[in-house]
């Protein structure tokens, strides 16, 4: 058992969310490594994070199923010990595509990671660390996106809508638990170099094609990320709930 307790990832096999998992270790959270089908990819995150001396372990669960997530918390707890944060980060955004050529099991598919999953991890963290439920408290950082206020318009603006639910979600969770030794927090990266624009979006050379967007000139990176979560993990965000930092270069 981790000193600093276990740390939920969801989509913490790569990109943000392995970055994330690689430095909560280093941190010295206890990392539980949430994927939903590339076990391989997790599984090399976890010997990564062991390899440096931490603790870490890969569960499968697709958020979008509520079964699944309570069995994801269970697991964590069983393996690592009590969960006292969770970084929901896992996220999809389909086929880039103006709203009216968007397939609906795209919009719903989309809707269902990146809302209903979000709501559903969050829940069941609030289950584990609540002191309702015999919790000693904990954090919840939640990963939205910039996408949430620039509307993603002719890319995604399903996935941007459903970014602002993300957004919503925080600032109402922190008000809820608040008296309850919960802090929720969100963190909206801007443009960022990962696996979600060839393998979700289907347009891998789309932070070529955006960088120049950027007023700082350039993709941020999982890494620049993973740095505003752990902050907000941290005791030095001691006095700070119901705010989403934007990781954006200035865009």
């Amino acid at each position: 058992m981790s000193e600093r307790g276990t740390c939920i990832v969801t989509g913490g096999s790569r990109g943000i969310g392995a970055a994330v998992a690689r430095d909560a270790a280093r941190n010295g959270w206890a990392v539980c490594v949430n994927y939903v089908g590339n076990a391989r990819a997790a599984e090399a995150v976890v010997r990564e994070i062991e390899s440096a001396g931490g603790t870490a372990c890969a569960v499968q669960a697709d958020t979008a199923d509520p079964a699944a997530v309570t069995r994801l918390f269970d697991a964590a707890r069983e393996k690592l010990g009590p969960v006292s944060a969770l970084v929901n980060n896992a996220g999809i955004t389909g086929p880039v595509s103006r709203l009216d050529q968007a397939e609906a099991e795209t919009i719903r598919r989309v809707i269902d990671v990146n809302v209903n999953g979000a709501l559903y991890c969050a829940r069941e963290a609030v289950r584990r660390m609540s002191p309702r439920y015999g919790g000693g408290g904990g954090v919840i950082v939640n990963i939205s996106s910039g996408a949430a206020t620039l509307g993603s318009p002719n890319d995604y603006v399903w996935y941007a809508a459903s970014k602002g639910a993300v957004d919503s979600l925080t600032v109402g969770l922190a008000k809820e638990v608040a008296g309850e030794g919960i802090r929720v927090n969100g963190v909206a990266p801007g443009l960022t170099v990962t696996d979600i624009h060839a393998e979700s979006s289907g347009d891998a050379g789309r932070v070529e094609k955006l960088a120049p967007s950027v007023p700082l000139g350039r993709a941020g990176t999982p890494e620049e990320v993973a740095n505003a979560v752990l902050w907000l993990m941290s005791d030095a965000a001691s006095y700070v709930t119901g705010t989403t930092i934007r990781v954006s270069g200035g865009r």
